[in-house]
């Protein structure tokens, strides 16, 4: 019989379609649910290739299956942007030149908005420049709470308050993980201090551990369903983070139902034991000499390598716990890596700049206004000093693992210099000099910031340019140097560095349209601050940060965001410092301030802050109605409504961060004074008058009794108040719990 070669094709297609259908193994076939895929491949594996899972490779990288086509697992720093690419065994770059990324604004900046949206914003468009260079995992976001204004890495993280970090985290989550990468919340957990980050023992009692410091992480497993969680360097009741038994094993794994992986911090692991027994899935970062086991991969020699793989071949350990550390990161795998549905993502793209842009502005926070000397006008404007070196210092390069090599970067000065020039004279005087580097991990700004000037030259020249000027703009605060924002350090004191104090108050006195931008992610000392007219918090904007400053300054943007943690006076109007403790002695720090954090102290202890929780003001103004409940008795099954009227009684347009407390008037344990249950942005026209609705229901009345170990909601009556900011209660209401 004669055949074509159509035919042999076709039958050759045919054979191969049918062997197909019964051969594909179903961890390969997405039609299976994923936990039956994990299954059929952890069937699959030897022993060998389930503890290869559980261990770094490189730097950053862990073993797939090769035999199985089973992905490598790749991770990138960082929650403000995708880090360049790194050698294989180092941290110094490997200078690609097609690494280069959208810089999003700080984890600070996005909380100052309190927008869910900006956070789903920002989660998409990380995400999305993640999966373009193909990485797993994204390293972040943070969410740990601001207890002490000395924490060299508060930049990193979302504020003080445990509701807002709640509600924060989620869309972020959300939006990376749409694009097929997993977002790894960090640091679990009471990971508040840099100071001894790797030994100090947290000692911290269980409500408050239930009440502040746990929430946000609790919301991103439950609600956010978050793919990824890392382990914190400190220890907790004397283990280590990394693996330890009652945060990862009872509360994550047992309470909450995380079904993701834990991944260690970089060198968090100190124990094979430990770490098969306590909840740990994924080791990176590991210190090791190299030396045995083979000189060849110092990488065998991780915890959760060949001592792993020893303990099982001599049956000291069985294999129960490897099951499930391998099931984890199979899970992780196929719903990352092995998506074929996940999008391909996009990376420094003109979009993100714009989305950067966005929440840099919505996040920038007007602390002061004296006078409405903000905004500016540039058709009232001949001529502009801008002093101070933060405005020409490149932010993106440095502070740890959130150092980026961006794709740009449009400092202050510039971007003032985009928007008003030739119709106005933008003149600049350095004014001090601080830290003149510009390189991390050999990512270099390009810049030179060396200046031979003396300090009193620098200042005679700063407060000349400021007498012929029509306004002043100061822009300085920290940078992400030693001992300031930066992951390593913490700060040694709450005061500007570099005696940025002392040109302040000169500047002052020269010029009565005056405005001090501080750049930071914490709060400083403002001794001048009654000498000085306009304050505006700006954070580390990202590569937007120019543009998105001068369209505040200027009014083309109202500003609209307000603070995510208090700015007390001084350094002992912070809880940790007057009542609490803080570095901590002989290797253990104990939380003794308890629920106090931040604004709960104040409340409490009737402190004045500089700046509270919740503040920021606008170029316009807003009037509150009355609150109103939909019923003044809440059933525990039921939910009432809390209505409040905003009006726009300026001549602007202006968004509004409506935020409402709750007061439990008694309760059978101490109360903070109120706390933060609610919070709406709303944008509203002038003369425009809005409705705000909040629902109120029992989960927000509760508390942890640790007589019990359970969440209580106790009968009785709550007051809601409703204000600006939680130092600044428009309107107060009340209702009964039966």
């Amino acid at each position: 019989m004669k055949y074509t070669l159509m035919t042999v094709k076709a039958v050759l297609f045919g054979l191969v379609m049918s062997i197909s259908a019964q051969e594909i193994p179903i961890y390969l076939d997405d039609s299976f649910p994923i936990e039956e895929r994990v299954e059929d491949a952890l069937s699959r594996l030897t022993t060998q290739e389930k503890v290869a899972l559980l261990h770094a490779q490189s730097k950053f990288s862990s073993a797939g299956v090769a035999r199985l086509g089973i992905p490598e697992v790749w991770m990138t720093d960082g929650p403000h942007g995708i880090r360049p690419e790194v050698l294989w065994d180092e941290w110094s770059q490997a200078e690609w030149t097609n690494d280069s990324c959208i810089a999003f604004p700080a984890l600070t900046a996005l909380a100052a908005t309190w927008n869910l949206e900006m956070s789903r914003k920002y989660g998409e468009a990380i995400g999305a420049e993640a999966r373009y260079r193909k990485k797993t995992v994204l390293l972040g976001p943070g969410v740990n709470i601001y207890r002490t204004p000395l924490n060299g890495r508060n930049f990193e993280y979302m504020g003080e308050d445990p509701f807002l970090a709640s509600k924060m985290v989620v869309p972020y989550i959300q939006g990376v993980q749409s694009n097929g990468v997993a977002a790894c919340v960090k640091h679990f957990a009471v990971n508040n201090q840099e100071v001894e980050r790797g030994t100090i023992d947290v000692q911290v009692d269980e409500r408050t551990l239930r009440e502040i410091y746990l929430p946000a992480f609790k919301a991103a497993v439950q609600e956010g369903n978050v793919w990824a969680i890392m382990g914190a360097y400190n220890k907790f009741r004397g283990e280590h983070c990394c693996h330890n038994d009652y945060l990862l094993n009872k509360i994550l794994r047992e309470e909450w139902g995380f079904d993701g992986v834990v991944v260690s911090d970089w060198g968090g692991v100190h124990d094979t034991r430990e770490a098969i027994f306590k909840g740990l899935d994924m080791e990176f970062g590991t210190w090791t000499d190299g030396l045995s086991w083979g000189a060849s991969n110092a990488y065998a020699n991780y915890y959760l390598a060949q001592p792993y793989l020893k303990l099982i071949k001599s049956g000291e350990v069985g294999t129960e716990e490897l099951d499930a550390k391998a099931r984890n990161v199979l899970r992780l795998i196929f719903r990352t890596e092995m998506d074929r549905n996940r999008p391909f993502g996009s990376f420094g793209t003109e979009e993100h700049g714009m989305i950067a842009r966005e929440i840099a502005q919505e996040g920038i926070v007007l602390l002061k206004n004296d006078g409405n000397i903000l905004p500016i006008n540039p058709g009232r404007t001949n001529r502009i000093a801008v002093i101070g070196e933060n405005a020409i210092k490149m932010m993106t390069v440095g502070g740890g693992s959130s150092s980026l090599k961006a794709k740009y970067e449009i400092s202050p000065l510039d971007g003032l210099r985009q928007r008003l020039e030739p119709n106005v004279e933008v003149v600049y005087a350095r004014g001090y000099v601080g830290d003149v580097g510009g390189t991390y991990n050999n990512v270099s700004t390009g810049q030179d910031l060396n200046d031979d000037r003396s300090e009193e030259e620098l200042m005679a020249e700063a407060i000349q340019v400021a007498q012929e000027a029509d306004y002043v703009i100061f822009i300085g605060g920290l940078n992400k140097s030693e001992h300031q924002d930066s992951e390593g350090t913490d700060r040694l004191s709450m005061d500007l560095p570099y005696n940025q104090d002392v040109l302040i108050a000169e500047l002052a006195k020269v010029n009565a349209n005056f405005v001090v931008v501080n750049v930071s992610g914490n709060a400083v000392t403002m001794p001048w601050i009654n000498d000085t007219p306009a304050v505006v918090q700006s954070w580390y904007l990202g590569s937007e940060t120019g543009t998105a400053l001068a369209a505040i300054l200027v009014g083309d943007v109202n500003p609209s965001g307000k603070l995510p943690f208090s700015y007390p006076v001084k350094l002992s109007d912070n809880s940790a410092h007057a009542f609490g403790e803080y570095p901590g002695s002989n290797g253990v720090v104990r939380y003794n301030e308890g629920l106090l954090v931040g604004y709960r102290w104040h409340d409490k202890m009737s402190v004045e802050p500089l700046f509270s929780f919740g503040h920021g003001l606008s170029y316009t103004t807003f009037a509150y109605g009355k609150a109103q409940l939909s019923d003044k008795t809440l059933l525990r099954d039921g939910k009432i409504t809390c209505s409040v009227a905003i009006t726009n009684t300026g001549d602007r347009a202006g968004s509004e961060i409506v935020q409402l407390y709750i007061s439990d008037k008694k309760s059978s344990l101490p109360r903070p004074v109120k706390e933060l249950k609610g919070f709406k942005k709303v944008k509203v026209e002038p003369g425009e008058t809005v409705v705000v609705d909040f629902l109120i229901d029992v989960s927000l009345l509760q508390f942890y009794d640790d007589r019990k170990s359970q969440w209580v909601a106790e009968s009785g009556k709550f007051d809601v108040l409703i204000g600006a900011s939680s130092s600044d209660i428009q309107t107060t209401t009340s209702f009964t719990l039966k």
